[in-house]
Protein backbone atom coordinates (compact mmCIF):
# COMPACT_ATOMS: atom_id res chain seq x y z
CA UNK A 1 0.00 0.00 0.00
CA UNK A 2 1.61 3.41 -0.55
CA UNK A 3 1.93 5.62 2.17
CA UNK A 4 -0.27 8.02 1.28
CA UNK A 5 -3.58 5.63 0.98
CA UNK A 6 -2.79 5.24 4.66
CA UNK A 7 -5.14 6.54 6.81
CA UNK A 8 -5.94 5.69 10.64
CA UNK A 9 -9.11 3.55 9.95
CA UNK A 10 -6.81 1.14 7.49
CA UNK A 11 -4.04 0.61 10.40
CA UNK A 12 -7.50 -0.25 13.00
CA UNK A 13 -8.55 -2.34 10.58
CA UNK A 14 -5.77 -4.38 9.84
CA UNK A 15 -4.71 -4.19 13.94
CA UNK A 16 -7.67 -5.85 14.59
CA UNK A 17 -7.43 -9.01 11.83
CA UNK A 18 -3.95 -8.94 13.24
CA UNK A 19 -5.18 -9.12 16.93
CA UNK A 20 -7.76 -11.92 15.81
CA UNK A 21 -4.71 -14.21 14.39
CA UNK A 22 -2.20 -13.64 16.95
CA UNK A 23 -3.97 -12.43 20.14
CA UNK A 24 -2.58 -9.57 22.00
CA UNK A 25 0.30 -11.26 23.16
CA UNK A 26 1.87 -11.80 20.45
CA UNK A 27 0.63 -9.44 17.81
CA UNK A 28 2.76 -6.08 17.18
CA UNK A 29 3.17 -3.01 15.46
CA UNK A 30 5.49 -4.96 12.90
CA UNK A 31 2.48 -7.47 11.91
CA UNK A 32 0.32 -4.65 11.41
CA UNK A 33 2.58 -2.92 8.87
CA UNK A 34 3.21 -5.93 7.36
CA UNK A 35 -0.33 -6.61 6.76
CA UNK A 36 -1.10 -3.30 5.23
CA UNK A 37 2.28 -3.95 2.90
CA UNK A 38 3.78 -0.56 4.67
CA UNK A 39 6.81 -0.20 6.70
CA UNK A 40 6.26 -0.21 10.88
CA UNK A 41 7.53 4.09 10.82
CA UNK A 42 4.42 4.69 8.90
CA UNK A 43 2.23 3.14 11.50
CA UNK A 44 3.77 5.02 13.91
CA UNK A 45 3.21 8.36 12.03
CA UNK A 46 -0.21 7.68 13.01
CA UNK A 47 -0.12 6.32 16.58
CA UNK A 48 2.86 7.02 18.66
CA UNK A 49 3.23 3.83 20.38
CA UNK A 50 1.47 0.32 20.36
CA UNK A 51 -0.19 1.11 23.41
CA UNK A 52 -1.96 3.64 21.69
CA UNK A 53 -2.68 1.48 18.59
CA UNK A 54 -4.23 -0.81 20.98
CA UNK A 55 -5.76 1.67 22.85
CA UNK A 56 -7.76 3.21 19.31
CA UNK A 57 -8.38 -0.47 18.78
CA UNK A 58 -10.29 -0.98 22.15
CA UNK A 59 -11.66 2.25 21.92
CA UNK A 60 -13.26 1.81 18.07
CA UNK A 61 -14.51 -1.85 19.25
CA UNK A 62 -16.25 -0.60 22.51
CA UNK A 63 -17.91 2.16 20.56
CA UNK A 64 -19.13 -0.02 18.06
CA UNK A 65 -20.66 -2.77 21.02
CA UNK A 66 -22.34 0.39 22.98
CA UNK A 67 -24.16 2.07 19.52
CA UNK A 68 -27.55 0.23 20.25
CA UNK A 69 -27.38 1.43 23.75
CA UNK A 70 -27.73 5.20 22.34
CA UNK A 71 -30.57 4.44 20.46
CA UNK A 72 -32.20 2.77 23.62
CA UNK A 73 -31.67 6.72 25.37
CA UNK A 74 -32.74 8.23 22.73
CA UNK A 75 -36.07 6.52 22.01
CA UNK A 76 -39.67 7.49 23.64
CA UNK A 77 -40.05 4.61 25.64
CA UNK A 78 -41.54 5.34 28.98
CA UNK A 79 -38.44 5.72 31.59
CA UNK A 80 -38.90 2.27 33.39
CA UNK A 81 -39.86 0.25 30.53
CA UNK A 82 -36.33 2.07 28.98
CA UNK A 83 -34.00 1.43 31.77
CA UNK A 84 -34.95 -2.00 32.08
CA UNK A 85 -34.51 -2.06 28.17
CA UNK A 86 -30.97 -0.44 28.22
CA UNK A 87 -29.88 -2.83 31.57
CA UNK A 88 -30.80 -5.74 29.87
CA UNK A 89 -29.68 -4.55 26.27
CA UNK A 90 -25.94 -3.73 28.04
CA UNK A 91 -26.21 -7.79 29.57
CA UNK A 92 -27.07 -9.11 26.22
CA UNK A 93 -24.48 -7.43 24.63
CA UNK A 94 -21.36 -8.28 26.61
CA UNK A 95 -23.05 -11.63 27.08
CA UNK A 96 -23.17 -12.61 23.44
CA UNK A 97 -19.70 -11.99 23.18
CA UNK A 98 -18.17 -13.95 25.87
CA UNK A 99 -20.53 -16.95 24.88
CA UNK A 100 -20.72 -16.62 21.31
CA UNK A 101 -16.67 -15.44 20.38
CA UNK A 102 -15.19 -16.32 23.91
CA UNK A 103 -11.44 -15.87 22.04
CA UNK A 104 -12.32 -12.77 20.60
CA UNK A 105 -13.82 -11.56 23.98
CA UNK A 106 -10.80 -13.07 25.75
CA UNK A 107 -8.50 -10.30 22.91
CA UNK A 108 -10.52 -7.09 23.89
CA UNK A 109 -10.19 -8.41 28.09
CA UNK A 110 -6.54 -8.24 27.58
CA UNK A 111 -6.60 -5.26 25.81
CA UNK A 112 -8.81 -3.88 28.59
CA UNK A 113 -6.47 -4.63 31.54
CA UNK A 114 -3.72 -2.19 29.66
CA UNK A 115 -6.28 0.54 28.89
CA UNK A 116 -7.60 2.13 32.43
CA UNK A 117 -8.15 5.11 30.57
CA UNK A 118 -10.01 3.83 27.93
CA UNK A 119 -11.92 1.32 29.96
CA UNK A 120 -12.85 4.77 32.44
CA UNK A 121 -14.06 6.63 29.56
CA UNK A 122 -16.20 3.43 28.64
CA UNK A 123 -18.04 3.63 32.00
CA UNK A 124 -18.47 7.55 32.40
CA UNK A 125 -20.30 7.26 29.13
CA UNK A 126 -22.51 4.64 30.20
CA UNK A 127 -22.86 6.35 33.20
CA UNK A 128 -24.09 9.38 31.59
CA UNK A 129 -26.56 7.30 29.39
CA UNK A 130 -28.17 5.74 32.75
CA UNK A 131 -28.52 9.51 34.65
CA UNK A 132 -29.89 10.85 31.49
CA UNK A 133 -32.94 7.77 31.27
CA UNK A 134 -33.50 8.49 35.58
CA UNK A 135 -33.48 12.27 35.04
CA UNK A 136 -35.93 11.98 32.28
CA UNK A 137 -37.96 9.76 34.58
CA UNK A 138 -38.02 11.97 37.33
CA UNK A 139 -38.86 14.93 35.58
CA UNK A 140 -41.84 12.80 34.14
CA UNK A 141 -42.99 11.98 37.46
CA UNK A 142 -41.81 8.03 36.24
CA UNK A 143 -39.24 8.07 38.97
CA UNK A 144 -38.91 9.17 42.58
CA UNK A 145 -36.97 12.47 43.13
CA UNK A 146 -33.56 11.40 43.59
CA UNK A 147 -29.76 12.35 42.23
CA UNK A 148 -29.79 10.79 38.63
CA UNK A 149 -25.62 10.81 39.07
CA UNK A 150 -25.37 8.79 42.12
CA UNK A 151 -28.18 6.93 41.15
CA UNK A 152 -26.82 5.55 38.04
CA UNK A 153 -23.57 4.73 39.57
CA UNK A 154 -25.26 2.45 41.90
CA UNK A 155 -27.45 0.82 38.95
CA UNK A 156 -24.38 0.55 37.48
CA UNK A 157 -22.31 -0.88 40.19
CA UNK A 158 -25.50 -2.95 41.21
CA UNK A 159 -26.06 -4.70 37.78
CA UNK A 160 -22.22 -5.14 37.51
CA UNK A 161 -22.57 -9.00 38.15
CA UNK A 162 -24.51 -9.22 34.99
CA UNK A 163 -22.28 -7.14 32.51
CA UNK A 164 -18.89 -7.00 33.77
CA UNK A 165 -16.25 -9.41 31.96
CA UNK A 166 -14.79 -10.72 34.95
CA UNK A 167 -17.81 -12.62 35.80
CA UNK A 168 -18.73 -14.02 32.70
CA UNK A 169 -17.81 -17.59 33.79
CA UNK A 170 -21.42 -17.27 35.28
CA UNK A 171 -23.15 -15.77 32.46
CA UNK A 172 -23.90 -19.53 30.96
CA UNK A 173 -25.71 -20.78 33.96
CA UNK A 174 -29.37 -21.92 33.56
CA UNK A 175 -30.63 -19.38 35.94
CA UNK A 176 -28.84 -16.52 34.62
CA UNK A 177 -32.23 -14.82 33.22
CA UNK A 178 -34.42 -15.38 36.21
CA UNK A 179 -31.97 -13.62 38.52
CA UNK A 180 -31.46 -10.50 36.41
CA UNK A 181 -35.19 -10.18 36.17
CA UNK A 182 -35.26 -10.35 39.48
CA UNK A 183 -32.72 -7.33 39.77
CA UNK A 184 -34.33 -5.41 37.32
CA UNK A 185 -37.83 -5.52 39.11
CA UNK A 186 -36.32 -4.91 42.33
CA UNK A 187 -33.99 -1.63 41.38
CA UNK A 188 -37.26 -0.02 39.74
CA UNK A 189 -39.38 -0.72 42.63
CA UNK A 190 -37.20 1.12 44.95
CA UNK A 191 -37.28 3.88 41.98
CA UNK A 192 -40.85 4.08 41.44
CA UNK A 193 -42.90 7.09 43.19
CA UNK A 194 -44.27 6.69 46.83
CA UNK A 195 -47.88 5.96 46.34
CA UNK A 196 -49.92 8.15 49.36
CA UNK A 197 -52.11 6.44 51.76
CA UNK A 198 -55.66 6.08 50.97
CA UNK A 199 -58.17 8.19 53.09
CA UNK A 200 -59.57 4.55 54.11
CA UNK A 201 -55.89 4.02 55.18
CA UNK A 202 -55.31 7.20 56.85
CA UNK A 203 -58.51 6.46 59.21
CA UNK A 204 -57.56 3.38 59.87
CA UNK A 205 -53.91 4.38 61.07
CA UNK A 206 -55.54 7.37 63.06
CA UNK A 207 -57.74 5.08 64.82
Amino acid sequence: MNDSALTPERILAAAEEVLRRYGPGKATVIDVAQALGVSHGSVYRHFASKAALRDAVLRGWLERLMAPLQAIVASRTAPPARLRQWLAALREIKRAKALGEPELFATYGALAADAREVISEHVEHLLLQIASIIAVGVASGDFRKVDAQTTALAIFNATSRFHYPGMAHLWGASDEDAAFAQLLDLLLAGLAPAVAPTPSRRRKSAD
